[in-house]
């Protein structure tokens, strides 16, 4: 009898107990929201980052070319789509041979695009309404025409190896050839004679843009002078530009021979075993979240925390290790750019297909990670042409309601395709230029970079003058103006989804991701205390009633509503749903429902598991006892 009533006090007290835990664990979730400090320190964890390709957003001063008074003048359509970062794509001093990633002074603003004081003005403009800056840091090389160079080229003391030089082979009839077989990602020879220095030097990319040398201790410290230059110029991270070019072997040794490849000029001649993805890279990036961690320890910006991001594509365990070391003791970037929906699903892809994707990059994420799906950029063909055009807004809302950062591109917000019919002779990509007329089409990144369709007039109001590519021709129909003039458009969609996830659920809630066919994807979005979300996508070629069970495992009688779904539903936003039978539109549609906190069955589940387990212990306990 006495354990009997032991055993019933522990029953009270650890129910209770689960209870009181219950709610500071909603508590703990909330914090960031109640007092804001924290939140606003880490703004970036569940932030949109607007990237913008300044050459083609708006151009103010009638040269064909964008400017930073362009972005000035449309940043309050950012602020209205409800971002919460800039990236802009290189604006510094360069021959504009590779159009700004060739930069020839890391500390001025190309005329282009204007002056110092443009950007200083675009900074303070931002902040007032609430934007943060970020910049590209393109580390690995500079121009051939930056004042680096030339005193390299010449053996000006303290210069001689800011780049990476070599005699080459010589033969005996006094000829010389590059040192070894490596490739340009440009196509051809990767190294150049200099008639000045009687040299070559290395390139990764184009003889315009000779590498770094990073085994030189002048060099880190130079580019580390670069970051601080410009966060003291008040811009709130950087996006750094093909992060795992960053070093080479010392000893130059060929790289192996790929069989599968038999032209020499090609990139894909030799696999890039030594230019490529080594460990060393790794360092770099470490000292520079050093930098940055110390700066914003040290000087505090009252808008939240400065940030790095990093660009390379390699294997799922390469940039894994971006994120940190692999004893887990040196921070890298905040997040490493995750190219998953960009590289590895298509427009046939299923339900199974995602799922796997998703899963990779959240499995693969070091504890306390945050994750980021990037949906596009300047290098890639745009969402509505690498999926169609009638699976835009259904990308849009997959990549927008999954956990973490959402990295987007200027354009995407009204459904801007590719212009795929640009001739040669308009081409401006050097990529695509090298191959020539007859290939480069296949090559170009033109396509993906045209100037911003704001309106119907001529050049679709980017400029008054011919732009440097041309407009594609759906601007006509497919411009800001019209886009929001029309409450079903790809722009209210999208603008929908962005205000969504400022939901506390979307902001720290859980993720459970299930594909119950290879037509249908669910995923849920759950936080103690608060609204559940589901997110329902069909990728089939028929309708589909879904049972919600599969992803929740709720009551078929808990209530349902639409959050936001897109023009192809059968729904309309706040309707209310069955949760055993939603019908899902045949081909792309994606749909968002809500439960709300209060119909939400057994919301301390997790913790009410905990408090069994601790019952069962105790009972077991007394048993013996």
């Amino acid at each position: 009898m006495k354990k009997l009533s032991c055993l019933i006090s522990f029953i009270f007290i650890v129910i209770n107990l689960s209870s009181v835990l219950v709610i500071v664990k909603c508590d703990e979730n909330n914090l960031d929201d109640d007092d804001g400090d924290e939140h606003d320190k880490q703004w970036w964890k569940n932030a949109v980052i607007y990237q913008i390709y300044p050459r083609s957003f708006k151009d103010t001063n009638d040269d064909g070319v964008g400017d930073l008074q362009g972005i000035i003048e449309k940043l309050d359509h950012l602020k209205n789509l409800g971002v919460d970062a800039v990236w802009l794509s290189p604006i510094f001093k360069s021959p504009m041979y590779d159009f700004g990633y060739d930069i020839s002074n890391f500390r001025e603003i190309d005329e282009i695009f204007g002056t110092m004081g443009d950007f200083d003005e675009l900074v303070a403009k931002a902040k007032e309404l609430g934007l943060k800056i970020i910049l590209d840091f393109v580390p690995n090389h500079t121009s051939d025409e930056h004042e680096w160079f030339s005193k390299s080229e010449n053996r000006v003391k303290g210069y001689e190896d800011y780049y990476i030089w070599s005699d080459g082979i010589q033969h005996e009839n006094g000829t010389r050839e590059p040192p070894n077989n490596w490739v340009s990602v440009f196509r051809g020879r990767a190294w150049k004679w200099s008639p000045i220095r009687k040299q070559f030097y290395y390139f990764q990319f184009s003889p315009a843009q000779p590498d770094l040398n990073y085994r030189n201790g002048k060099v880190v410290e130079e580019m580390k002078n670069v970051l601080h230059f410009w966060l003291n110029k008040g811009v709130h991270g950087f996006r750094v530009d093909a992060v795992n070019h960053l070093m080479e072997v010392a000893d130059l040794r060929n790289e192996p021979r790929n069989p599968e490849s038999n032209d020499p000029e090609s990139y894909d001649y030799v696999f890039h075993h030594y230019t490529l993805d080594l460990l060393e890279t790794y360092d770099k990036v470490y000292e520079w979240r050093q930098l940055i961690d110390q700066l914003n320890q040290d000087h505090p910006d009252a808008d939240g925390e400065r940030i790095m991001m990093t660009e390379a594509y390699t294997n799922i365990t390469n940039v894994m290790r971006y994120y940190q070391s692999d004893d887990g003791l040196k921070l890298g970037a905040h997040f490493p750019f995750n190219f998953q929906l960009v590289l590895d699903v298509y427009r046939n892809s299923n339900a199974h297909d995602f799922e796997r994707v998703i899963n990779k990059w959240m499995e693969n994420m070091p504890n306390n990670s945050v994750a980021n799906w990037v949906l596009g950029n300047h290098d890639r063909a745009r969402v509505g042409s690498r999926f169609t055009d009638e699976k835009i807004d259904l990308m849009n809302t997959l990549f927008m309601t999954l956990p973490g950062v959402a990295v987007t591109y200027y354009g995407e917000e009204i459904g801007m395709v590719d212009h795929t019919d640009i001739s040669f002779n308009d081409t401006r990509d050097p990529q695509a230029c090298n191959q020539g007329e007859e290939n480069y089409r296949e090559h170009s990144r033109d396509p993906a970079r045209t100037p911003f369709q704001w309106n119907g007039e001529k050049y679709s109001g980017f400029s008054n003058t011919k732009p440097w590519l041309p407009v594609h021709p759906h601007y006509i129909y497919n411009n800001l103006e019209r886009s929001k003039a029309n409450n079903r458009s790809n722009y209210h969609h999208y603008k929908k989804l962005v205000e969504l996830r400022r939901h506390e659920t979307f902001k720290h809630g859980d993720f459970k991701i299930k594909a119950i066919s290879e037509d249908v994807l669910l995923y849920m979005r759950s936080l103690n205390g608060s609204d559940t979300f589901i997110t329902a996508i069909n990728f089939g070629p028929r309708d589909v009633y879904v049972d919600l069970y599969e992803i929740t495992g709720y009551p078929s009688d808990t209530k349902v509503t639409v959050a936001l779904c897109q023009i192809t539903c059968f729904y309309r936003d706040n309707w209310t749903v069955k949760h055993d039978s939603l019908l899902l539109a045949k081909r792309n549609d994606a749909i968002v429902l809500r439960i709300n906190a209060a119909d939400v069955p057994n919301s301390g589940g997790n913790l009410n598991k905990f408090s069994l387990k601790v019952i069962a212990c105790i009972f077991f306990w007394l048993i013996k006892a």
